[in-house]
């Protein structure tokens, strides 16, 4: 595996909005080598700066304000910060994921920003949450029916912890979306909505197995919630993960 474990930064969020370099330091202190930010309008310039200097890759960004800013100043700060992979990590009614009409609305949706980020350089994903996975759409998770609607250059992060959740066998799902996966979301826990998530390898989430299905995918670590300390739940799962490398 040649990439860089990652970080989605939401994942310290309270901690950055308060000192955005210290934490950057600090997870390149723990050993990351890429981060995943979910906010590419705020400072660009200098985030991409300050990631520089400290070695850190950006492996991708989410990139909420797609849905609802200028399209071209979002593509314009998501160049910016270095990557060229941008998620929309929700913001589309959990309704829209129940019906063949609400999975071609939401895939239309993300065919038409596709179109426009291909001029910038980049490429458009989405990130599932459990509602994305849960529901059936003609007998499959509703997920794999809006892949089948996508363009071929629109890509998914799979958020395996959600995809678990939602009820899916999360390896033989990744077999199924083979090609279209490029960045995972690596998080474990008790699988229970609700729930606050652990250190990934300290859960129920059978990392080896999943990490397996996706070899070549960039592995970003989150935690949406954590019972500890979040530095630490870092760490700890930058080391177990680290040493499923080299195990």
């Amino acid at each position: 595996m040649s990439k860089p474990i990652s970080v989605q930064l939401y994942t310290v969020r309270d901690a950055l909005a308060a000192d955005r370099d210290a934490v950057l330091r600090r997870i390149a202190g723990i050993g990351y080598r890429a981060v995943e930010p979910y906010d590419p309008m705020t400072d660009p310039e200098g985030f991409r700066r300050v990631a520089d200097d400290l070695g850190l890759q950006v492996s991708a960004t989410h990139a909420y304000a797609l849905l609802s800013q200028d399209t071209t100043k979002v593509l314009d700060a998501i160049a910016t910060i270095g990557t060229d992979l941008a998620i929309v990590p929700g913001g589309v009614a959990e309704e829209e994921f129940t019906t063949p009409d609400g999975l071609r609305r939401t895939a239309d949706l993300l065919n038409g920003l596709a179109e426009r980020a291909a001029g910038h350089g980049v490429r458009i994903g989405y990130h599932n949450h459990w509602w994305e996975i849960e529901p059936r759409v003609g007998g499959r998770h509703a997920l794999e029916a809006l892949a089948d609607l996508l363009a071929p250059e629109v890509f998914l992060e799979i958020d395996t912890y959600w995809a678990a959740v939602g009820g899916a066998d999360v390896p033989a799902l990744l077999g199924r979306l083979a090609g279209r996966t490029p960045a995972l979301h690596v998080k474990d826990g008790p699988v229970v909505k609700g729930e606050p998530h652990t250190a990934v390898g300290a859960g129920a989430m059978d990392v080896p197995a999943i990490l397996a299905a996706a070899p070549d995918a960039w592995r970003t670590v989150e935690l949406d919630e954590c019972a500890t300390d979040v530095f630490a739940a870092l760490a700890d799962s930058h080391s177990y993960l680290t040493s499923l490398e080299v195990s």
